[in-house]
């Protein structure tokens, strides 16, 4: 975790007590803590302004998801990182939730340096 994104949350948690569990909860007007965590509702009613802003009319928090974890990949992710960061049982799942195909031009096994004695 970046340490800036360390701060951050930090700077969230303390003022509210939070010590374990979701760091973003739902509040309702009296400023009391509702439930345990944001629902995937609420995340896309607080998504959409910012994407009728830029254009995007269409985007959904799943959306982010996926492109979390496709950027997560292109910058060298490792597959098993992904899978955990989204929760898959199974690292078959995220090959077909990443689009994952194999690269023949590019094979990660033409990089190992072997050399054989004779």
């Amino acid at each position: 975790m970046p340490v800036w994104v360390k701060v951050a949350i930090d700077a969230w948690t303390g003022p509210t007590g939070v010590v374990d569990g979701y760091v973003f909860r739902a509040v309702n007007r009296g400023d009391k803590v509702q439930g345990v965590a944001l629902s995937e509702k609420v995340v896309w009613q607080m998504l959409r302004p910012y994407a009728k802003a830029t254009g995007v009319d269409a985007l959904a928090p799943h959306d982010l998801r996926r492109t979390a974890a496709k950027l997560s990949r292109a910058a060298g992710g490792e597959l098993e990182q992904i899978q955990l960061l989204l929760g898959h049982a199974s690292v078959q799942t995220t090959e077909r939730y990443l689009g994952t195909k194999q690269d023949l031009v590019h094979a990660p096994n033409d990089g190992i340096k072997l050399r054989v004695a004779v």
